[in-house]
């Protein structure tokens, strides 16, 4: 594909040859001579001069020039969009594979695939479109919407409702039972049924190994176009806003609620019956225990603002140095102390 062809369905400016021919798309430190890649982060600017691909995506044009160049407001989703142009991923044939198990009261949407082993229970209803992989399990009065795509070994729970264009990864499990156990006066504990659900907006998709717990009253809701990361839990009556991102390993206990276009960093952990605000960031490890108001960054554990955080981070790393000082002046104070009580006794 021509790179002028490419620039016209991105919306970019070229900056050299239009004509190079393109093959494929590729990391800045690994693309060819025939390939496309991209530099978003000024930390690897650097790579610009030793890189082989046959054009970059950039926001600006280099002032030392000496390549290609696709001018782009977003060079990042650009090369996302340059990345359906070369690959689109296998979608498998429509129809019915003979070992799935589909109840009769279940209802499928048109142009349905569905894989070997697909478990479907009582009253299910999915929409258009649905491509289910194997060994896949939905279970009884679940509501899935058009465009449904679940991979090998994802889980709906019962009476669990699903969006439009919501993609589940393998093993992500959407509806299990909320942690709730009440303790009883000899230390054992009851189960708390979780009568409950999981409500998922359109657009959201949840990769492998997550867990969103049900309630065990009223809703967990995850809203529209949220993605969250592998290995992630949300606890029970947990509500995420809008376009929200929740990297791995991150937890958020049950009945705290999160505005719009929060992001969560990796191994994130929040404590639950909180309220955090639209637009807040919490960078990686980060341990909140308390509400957060809308557009604040926060990092550390516990929590605290992250300006302050990387303030105390830099003291921490001297903290040996500190303290040899820190003793050394209590010595110096204690001589002198002693120098002085010995001239006030003579």
């Amino acid at each position: 594909m021509k790179l002028q062809e490419i620039a016209e369905r991105l919306g970019c400016h070229i900056a050299g040859d239009a004509e190079v021919e393109i093959k494929g798309v590729a990391g800045l430190d690994e693309a060819g001579p025939e390939e496309l890649t991209f530099l978003s982060n000024p930390r690897y600017k650097r790579l610009l001069k030793t890189t082989l691909a046959a054009a970059v995506i950039v926001r600006d044009e280099p002032a030392d020039g000496g390549s290609t160049y696709l001018i782009s407001k977003n060079p990042y989703l650009d090369f996302a969009r340059a990345l359906e142009l070369f690959y689109q991923p296998p979608v498998p044939e429509t129809g019915i594979h003979p070992s799935a198990v589909i109840v009769d009261s279940a209802v499928i949407g048109s142009n349905a695939s569905i894989g070997p082993y697909v478990v479907i229970g009582e009253d299910v209803v999915i929409g258009d479109n649905a491509v289910i992989h194997p060994h896949v399990t939905i279970y009884r009065g679940a509501r899935v919407g058009d465009d449904f795509v679940a991979h090998s070994n994802a889980v709906v729970r019962e009476f669990c409702e699903i969006g439009d264009r919501v993609v589940l990864q393998n093993g992500a499990i959407i509806g299990p039972d909320g942690y709730g156990f009440a303790p009883r006066a000899d230390g054992t504990h009851q189960k708390i049924v979780q009568a409950g659900k999981v409500v998922i907006e359109d657009d959201v998709e949840i990769q492998a190994g997550s867990c969103i717990d049900r309630a065990a009253v009223g809703e967990t809701r995850i809203r529209k176009g949220t993605k969250i990361d592998n290995l992630v839990q949300i606890g029970h009556a947990v509500t995420i806003g809008k376009n929200g991102i929740i990297c791995s390993q991150s937890g958020i206990a049950g009945s705290t609620t999160f505005g719009d276009n929060c992001m969560l960093a990796g191994q994130v952990g929040v404590t639950g019956h909180l309220r955090i605000g639209n637009n807040v960031l919490m960078t990686a490890k980060t341990g909140v225990g308390k509400d957060i108001p809308d557009g604040r960054k926060v990092s550390g554990a516990p929590s605290i603002d992250n300006l302050r955080w990387l303030r105390c981070t830099a003291v921490y790393n001297r903290l040996p140095e500190l303290d040899k000082t820190v003793s050394s002046l209590d010595k110096r104070i204690a001589d002198l102390e002693a120098k002085s009580g010995a001239r006030g006794e003579s």
